[in-house]
């Protein structure tokens, strides 16, 4: 019997692994950057190891500090969460080396799995449908367009669609530069890229005595950056030979590598076809919507594998419908750029599942994937957990850095998803440029909301004026653009000179209520320093309180690009110099932060008058990179 569990992770995979394990009574052992001292899995758990320094590679990657910070700490078993070295045979081996329990398959199924292009050998021999693999030396036009794979690893790192042939050569370099930096393996593939194609994966449970249950689909379509946003399961819209033929392919691909544990076989969908892309060896994130529907803890299942226990001889049955949406700190409409700052709040509604590995306080730094939260609805069918989650999403505070919520939430009622009918991994490329536009309708009463509060908080006569007097003023940014709210606060009422319609109910310095063309709405208002965040049953903006004479030493040169995060500069555009005459969007660095590559673009044609920046470079946000005089 396992006793005490280390996780060689963090964040919300590790506190998700710790609460079963305290439901169990199992004792847990946390292990955690310098960056991660104060991160809610170090608290939560018994025990908590440090290891020094703040970067994945120093820190999480570390197999033979993770070893010994089980055996000092007196863990039995290891549990490798996803990511870092979750499907690393080596570490795999290491553990069991040093006489604890690995919680997952053996090291040979790992390593089996571990490279994809040996994984569709395997498949192949195994009668598992794949797509055959491009030669790019002998690629041609017919074959377009192109998906460049790195071999080992995922998450989307080390990923290139070409659909122009002459571009092939340079993304064959790029996808090997960034595997290379991502997994220290820069071997690639080519494959076909479908268009179109459903990204569709079936969740298996296998024990060391035969046994192997195939627990349903799960559709993960909607992706950015090849990454997964909105998973849901079962797969909705599949025929039934066609879940049949996923079922036995997944059962197939576990058995011929005598699979143990949790693990998920991944499948492209297209035109009624299912074929093999990869195995991931390991829990996945969005495994919660499979345990939602069959009602099972698929974390307590690694665990009795793990103890060498017998699973039930036939899988549990499924009901209902589960959807879940990764609550990322980023910004979809600038390129999903990450976000930085402290999560000041996040609160959930009750009704729906959170899973999340930061509390109100924590800092969102750039050493680590900015996903804040998973949540996950379940309910009898699919319509009523889709309508579930993006209410759930829509009413959900969140004070501090931008996120994707907004988009979430659209993506969610979008008729293509609502009905199922364009759940393919193009959704986005489809779609992105109108999800992500700001909704401006109605800002306008919120930042009255927000200086009404703002008064109500500076007067304990909640900002009323016994004698007539000029209009207040406060001026207020939201997704770039100004509102200037200017009102009166008298004894006959509020008088908002913008906004006519605009009724007074009720006024604190924590909340406002307005009647607005006659409907009453109440407005909680929350200050973090300039950042104001305004939350509704209709929705929530965030607003920036702007002075009144702003300061002009803060102004920056025209034409210069700024570090929009903190991060490390890996790249520079071969032969680019200062003098250099550069054309609109032209790529001319890229910065590396939070796990994801970001280019640096020219925002206008003209003359590159400087460039400070330096590959190798770890730069703050708003240090400058680079300037281009038009």
């Amino acid at each position: 019997m396992i006793r005490s569990v280390l996780v060689a992770n963090r964040g919300e995979i590790a506190r998700r692994v710790f609460r079963t394990c305290r439901e169990l009574g199992i004792s847990t052992v946390a292990v955690h950057s310098d960056a991660d001292a104060g991160a809610p899995h170090v608290r939560e758990a018994d025990v908590a190891v440090r290891l020094p320094g703040d970067a994945p590679a120093d820190t999480y990657l570390r197999a033979d500090l993770i070893i010994r910070a089980a055996l000092a700490a007196g863990a039995d078993a290891v549990h490798p969460g996803y990511g870092f070295l979750s499907e690393n045979p080596g570490f795999a081996a290491a553990v069991a080396d040093a006489g604890l329990t690995w919680i997952g398959p053996p090291p040979a199924a790992i390593e089996a799995m571990a490279s994809k292009t040996r994984a569709k050998e395997l498949m192949a021999a195994a009668g598992v449908p794949l797509l055959a693999p491009v030669d790019p030396a002998t690629a041609t036009e017919a074959d377009l367009p192109l998906l460049v794979k790195a071999a080992s690893g995922g998450g989307g790192r080390g990923m290139r669609v070409v659909t122009e042939l002459d571009r092939l050569t340079d993304e064959l370099k790029a996808a090997e530069a960034e595997a290379a930096a991502a997994f220290g393996d820069g071997e690639v593939f080519v494959e076909p890229y479908v268009v179109g194609g459903r990204h569709v994966e079936v969740q298996i449970l296998a024990d060391a005595h035969g046994t192997v249950h195939t627990l349903g689909t799960r559709d993960c379509s909607l992706q950015r950056r090849h990454q997964k946003v909105i998973e849901e399961a079962p797969a909705p819209g599949l025929p039934d030979a066609l879940r049949d033929t996923l079922h036995e392919a997944a059962a197939q691909a576990a058995r011929a590598i005598d699979y143990r544990g949790a693990g998920t076989v991944e499948f492209l969908v297209s035109d009624g076809r299912a074929y093999f892309l990869e195995m991931n060896t390991r829990l996945q994130v969005e495994h919660p919507v499979t345990e939602e529907i069959y009602r099972l803890d698929l974390v307590a299942l690694q665990l009795r594998v793990a103890e060498g226990r017998a699973l039930e001889a036939e899988a549990p049955a499924c009901s209902g419908h589960a959807v879940e949406a990764r609550l990322y700190a980023e910004d979809p409409a600038a390129d999903w750029r990450p976000q930085t700052g402290t999560l000041h709040h996040l609160a959930v509604p009750d009704g729906v599942r959170l899973d999340s590995g930061v509390t109100d306080g924590d800092t969102i730094g750039v050493h680590y994937d900015p996903m804040l939260a998973k949540v996950i609805a379940w309910a009898p069918t699919r319509d009523e957990a889709v309508r579930k989650l993006a209410g759930a999403l829509e009413r959900t505070r969140i004070h501090g850095p931008l996120t994707n919520r907004d988009l979430l939430v659209r993506s969610l009622r979008h008729p293509e998803f609502a009905d199922a009918t364009g759940l393919d991994t193009g959704f986005y490329d489809r779609h992105l440029a109108a999800l992500t536009t700001a909704e401006a309708a109605g800002t306008e009463v919120f930042a009255l909301a927000a200086a009404l509060a703002d008064a109500a908080g500076r007067s304990r006569f909640g900002g009323f004026r016994n004698v007539p007097s000029g209009p207040q003023t406060k001026t207020y940014r939201c997704a770039e653009t100004e509102y200037r709210i200017r009102y009166r606060l008298a004894r006959d009422g509020l008088l908002a000179e913008d906004l006519p319609g605009v009724r007074l109910a009720g006024l604190a310095a924590d909340a406002v209520v307005l009647e607005v063309d006659g409907l009453r709405r109440r407005f909680t208002v929350s200050r973090y320093g300039e950042q104001v965040h305004v939350d509704s049953a209709a929705g929530a903006r965030t607003l920036t309180a702007l002075p009144r004479f702003p300061d002009p030493a803060a102004r920056t040169e025209p034409g210069s690009l700024l570090a929009p995060m903190p991060g490390t500069v890996v790249r520079i555009a071969a032969g680019l110099a200062e003098g250099d005459r550069v054309e609109a969007g032209q790529t001319l660095l890229w910065l590396e932060a939070m796990k994801m590559e970001h280019t640096i673009t020219a925002p206008a044609a003209g003359t590159l008058t400087s460039l400070p920046a330096r590959t190798g470079q770890q730069v703050e946000v708003g240090a400058l990179l680079a300037v281009v005089a038009d």
